[in-house]
């Protein structure tokens, strides 16, 4: 069987771009300087072998010449020709030229000795340069006389001079082409550095949009690539942040039709439902007294359906107060929060201790912004007395400048891992709340234990 590839492979460590584009323009520069160094050499060499035929003609013409005058004053033509003569203008470093008669016997040879200075090159390169170039190979010119070959003068370098001369001028060139590339690398860094200075601001951009400010907005650059980048971003950013007023436009109208179809309910409850169970336990507290009188064993039945009729009544009041908010705009935030935390302690009975601390005018928030922290209060605590299963649960809220803080803490049993909650309909009515006031909302679970709820919303101040 294939085995899948694993998901979770580790990620690529990132190599900058100034780095990575200066790396490969520095290794082309490197292949040019090398193919240039390469040029060289081999031009060298065919200047060596160009110079070494140059002096075996000349040697030749001279030789030449001398048996040509020889012949004129009726010398002996078997006499050796004269080197010399012509070997001082000639002669150089590692050079070496002869005479060979026509039958290829040697009559006469100079050399000069090399300079020691000139002979250090490195072993490996001469190995390969004598690999490659094979120094040292004799030049012959042949020597003639009145048309008739009379032997051949012959040129030779010496092959360690050839190579150390070849060695300098190469060091000196690869010197040089080390600090201009050296210097490359530095402009081409430089100059890839100032072009893509933008990138940060791109990228701060980003993480403006990735921390939810849709107003974050790229300037026009330079460069038409990046300009496109900024034009492109900008856009997304603005149909984003369009969309996002919709949404959340379309959401508090949906949490406002919901709140007033609670209230429709609660007041259907209260008219119906609450009348009704009213009459019944008016009509069950008058047949335990006709019972009493002239029934006594279904007294009790009577009594047990005016207890029943209580409970449904008391679970009835308790619906009606998380359907129906108390008047907000009346009491004011602060006190519907005490109420509702009251409400909490003398349902617990000291099993559960709730408390709350409020900071900043949050009465002077606008209403709809107040309903909703109110909502959004009610639901974590509920959350925490039902699920926790804490001793005690503390609900701070906090209107800064800037932000409005709420949060609900509890030290409820340790769970040993830090899960957010499941996703019911209490949490996700809370989201749809903080996020229809352009909020953020958030959930800390602890190791040890508790857990800590908190919705941060900005700060519009009153309405006019």
């Amino acid at each position: 069987m294939r085995q899948a590839p694993n998901s979770a492979a580790r990620p690529v460590r990132a190599i900058d771009l100034k780095l990575r584009l200066a790396l490969r323009v520095a290794a082309l520069a490197a292949v040019c300087f090398l193919a240039v160094a390469a040029y060289a050499l081999f031009d060298s060499d065919r200047a060596a072998r160009a110079k070494a035929s140059r002096i075996a003609a000349i040697v030749a013409k001279d030789i030449s010449l001398q048996q040509s005058e020889a012949q004129w004053y009726s010398l002996s033509s078997n006499s050796t020709p004269d080197l010399q003569r012509i070997a001082a203008p000639l002669m150089e470093p590692g050079l070496c030229v002869a005479y060979r008669d026509k039958v290829g016997d040697f009559r006469q040879g100079i050399c000069s000795g090399a300079l020691a200075d000139e002979i250090a090159a490195p072993a490996s390169f001469a190995a390969l340069y004598r690999a490659i170039f094979h120094p040292g190979e004799p030049i012959s010119m042949p020597l003639l006389v009145e048309g008739r070959p009379q032997g051949v003068a012959v040129a030779t370098m010496d092959p360690a001079t050839q190579i150390g001369q070849s060695w300098h001028e190469a060091s000196r060139l690869l010197s040089i082409m080390a600090f201009a590339l050296a210097g490359l690398c530095v402009a081409v860094y430089a100059t890839l550095a100032r072009a893509l200075r933008p990138t940060h601001v791109i990228q701060a951009g980003l993480k403006q949009l990735a921390a939810n400010d849709l107003s974050a907005r790229l300037p026009s650059f330079d460069l038409a690539e990046l300009s496109a980048i900024s034009d492109v971003f900008n856009t997304l950013a603005q149909k984003l942040e369009t969309a996002l007023a919709e949404r959340n436009a379309l959401t508090r109208k949906l949490i406002a039709v919901q709140d007033e179809e609670r209230r429709h309910l609660a007041r259907e409850l209260h008219d119906e439902f609450g009348q009704s169970l009213t009459a019944i336990a008016a009509q069950a507290a008058a047949a335990a007294h006709t019972a009493e009188r002239e029934c006594p064993p279904l007294f009790e039945e009577c009594r047990g359906i005016s207890r029943t009729t209580a409970g449904m009544m008391e679970t009835l009041r308790g619906a009606l107060v998380r359907l129906r908010p108390p008047d907000i705009e009346e009491l004011g935030l602060t006190l519907s929060l005490e109420s509702l935390v009251a409400s909490w302690n003398g349902v617990e009975k000291g099993r559960t201790r709730f408390e709350i601390a409020v900071t900043g005018k949050v009465d002077d928030l606008p209403p709809s912004v107040c309903a909703s922290l109110y909502r959004i209060a009610q639901e974590a605590i509920t959350n925490a007395a039902k699920h926790a299963q804490a001793r005690r649960v503390q609900l701070c809220l906090e209107a800064g400048p800037a932000d409005i803080v709420l949060s609900v803490e509890d030290d409820g049993e340790a769970t040993g891992v830090s899960l957010p909650p499941k996703a019911g309909m209490g949490l996700l009515g809370m989201q749809e709340r903080v996020v229809s006031l352009g909020g953020t909302l958030r959930f800390e679970r602890r190791a040890a234990g508790g857990a800590r709820l908190v919705a941060t919303i900005p700060n519009m101040g009153s309405e006019p």
